[in-house]
């Protein structure tokens, strides 16, 4: 007797289809499951026997089970491989009349010993990569059918028991079972956090004309950001007000988010899709796999993905494992991340704006101002403290500002009126419209994605930015990465002034931005376009 169902495997955010084979004969007795099955997908033959036996079902105990998870050379973890095994062994026997209603559905869901459904993280990438495989019907656990029915074109059905999708899929009456308990929602903590990043804004900003335009610059172009200055400078401030001046996301950024936060277990119930742009900051205590991503057993989106999209604001940076700021150079070039283990393999998007943060030396007393210098350390503790930034990680930087802390004059100027959020906002998404006319057809929608020989091929600098970019890279101011990126921040600065091209103005304010040397007045000027 033979039978196949199907669900879905994930390799980080990548779903791929999986058939389910059943075939029980006459044979030594025993419960197979073969085709790269993990611990968890192992145990569930004993979830699964006892789900069926306690729904009234029969569980061919004399004889022999084989489950085959096809395609077998693709790794499978989780626990949501039980409904489609149960379903399938069920299935096997003839007289259940299941025959030919298995074919465009995709089972997702894990079972209790009773036959109740459990939730499972993953669902929405799961049917997102059923929906590209041509799939039409899923059935998922109850409280997960608004997360499911995010993808389009998709028939959701939501169930509580394995004799509901039973009954489902063969069109009978569907009988009663107790309700499916939910995911766990968000914790108190981070929708407290939420809600108070919500309320800022930059018009609580006062003075810091430049690193405004830099904040504005780099949110412009998806750019990365340093910023160094004493503690107290207003480094976190201006981080945290970074999100308030990007756009909302599209339906495919929603969608790409709203996985990652689904894959994490983070989804809130109701499961709404994600439409703001993400703020992430971890401390830098956090480990390894919390930032890049890991974990035992199945692999976990870490922060650096989390932010896809949006921000991701890391404080005391020279303070984190050095081999964690070394593995930041992936994500920072490509926009993705891989997480390899053994011969497993998971790639998930990391395509959000890096933040920096640091102190000019351990103790955050450091001032180039004699007058206000009040640096306990030894120039060989700030050197060391300095070289944890390396090289190779400075490279990849857009945009570079030390903050300086306010003056008193600034601190008491009231005829300065700080702009607001919603008016910077509006320059922003002025100029990512301009990007998404430049970039139509293409891969990328932001200036800090186009790759180099694209950029400099199609959309090049003035003659005279070009003259003065190659004495930089030949004076040895700027590597080719560098000058990358200072063409990539130039289109940014012309982006928000309304410029058809970068001339040697953009040039210039984009260069100065990228080695953190001072803007002219002349430059913060609202008249040019970019307020400050």
């Amino acid at each position: 007797m033979y039978a196949a169902t199907r669900t879905v495997s994930l390799l980080g955010a990548r779903g791929h289809v999986v058939d389910v084979q059943v075939d029980v004969t006459n044979a030594v007795i025993d419960t197979v499951v073969v085709g790269r099955p993990d611990p968890s997908i192992r145990e569930g033959r004993a979830r699964c026997r006892a789900a069926v036996e306690n729904s009234g079902l029969r569980w061919p105990v004399s004889r022999r089970v084989t489950i085959l998870l096809s395609p077998a050379d693709l790794p499978k973890r989780g626990t949501h491989f039980d409904l489609a095994m149960a379903i399938g062994v069920v299935a096997a026997d003839p007289e259940q009349g299941l025959a030919g209603l298995l074919d465009d559905v995709v089972l997702i869901g894990e079972l209790t010993l009773n036959g109740q459904l459990r939730c499972v993280p993953g669902v929405l990438p799961m049917v997102m990569a059923a929906a590209a495989q041509g799939v039409r019907r899923v059935v998922v656990p109850e409280p997960q059918v608004h997360e499911a029915a995010l993808v389009d074109g998709v028939e959701v059905y939501g169930v509580r028991s394995l004799n509901q999708a039973i009954a489902l899929l063969r069109g009978d009456e569907i009988p009663e079972a107790p309700p499916v308990e939910a995911a766990p929602a968000q914790s108190l903590l981070g929708r407290r956090q939420h809600a108070r990043l919500e309320q800022v804004d930059l018009a609580d900003v006062l003075g810091m004309p430049e690193a405004r335009l830099a904040l504005e610059v780099a949110a412009a172009g998806g750019h990365h950001l340093l910023l160094t200055g004493a503690k107290g400078a207003g480094k976190t401030t201006l981080a945290e007000r970074l999100p308030t001046i990007l756009p909302d996301l599209d339906r495919q950024q929603s969608l790409e988010l709203t996985a990652i936060h689904s894959l994490s277990g983070g989804l809130p119930r109701g499961a709404a899709v994600v439409t703001r742009p993400p703020f992430r900051a971890p401390h830098h205590t956090a480990s390894r796999a919390g930032i890049l991503g890991g974990g035992t057993g199945r692999v976990s989106p870490g922060e650096v993905s989390k932010a896809t999209h949006g921000v991701l604001f890391l404080d005391e940076f020279p303070l984190l494992p050095s081999d964690v700021i070394e593995a930041l150079r992936q994500p920072l070039e490509s926009g993705e991340i891989t997480i390899a283990r053994g011969d497993d393999e998971a790639t998930f998007p990391a395509a959000g704006m890096l933040v920096l943060a640091c102190n000019p030396c351990p103790c955050g007393e450091y001032s180039t101002r004699a007058r206000e210098n009040r640096c306990v350390c030894s120039e060989v503790k700030r050197r060391a403290y300095r070289l944890k930034i390396s090289g190779p990680i400075a490279d990849r930087i857009d945009i570079t500002r030390v903050i300086e802390p306010l003056s008193g004059h600034e601190r008491g100027d009231r005829l300065s009126v700080p702009e607001s959020s919603t008016t910077v906002l509006a320059r922003v998404v002025a100029a990512r419209e301009r990007q998404q006319a430049r970039y139509a057809g293409f891969d990328w929608q932001l200036n800090a994605h186009v790759p180099g020989p694209e950029l400099t091929s199609r959309w090049p600098l003035s003659e005279e930015a070009t003259r003065r970019l190659d004495v930089e890279v030949y004076g040895g101011t700027l590597t080719r990465r560098g000058a990358t990126r200072v063409h990539r921040v130039a289109w940014s600065v012309a982006d928000l002034r309304g410029s058809d091209r970068p001339g040697l103005d953009e040039f210039e304010v984009a260069l100065r931005l990228r080695t953190g040397a001072d803007l002219d007045l002349e430059m913060l000027r609202p008249s040019r376009g970019v307020a400050g």
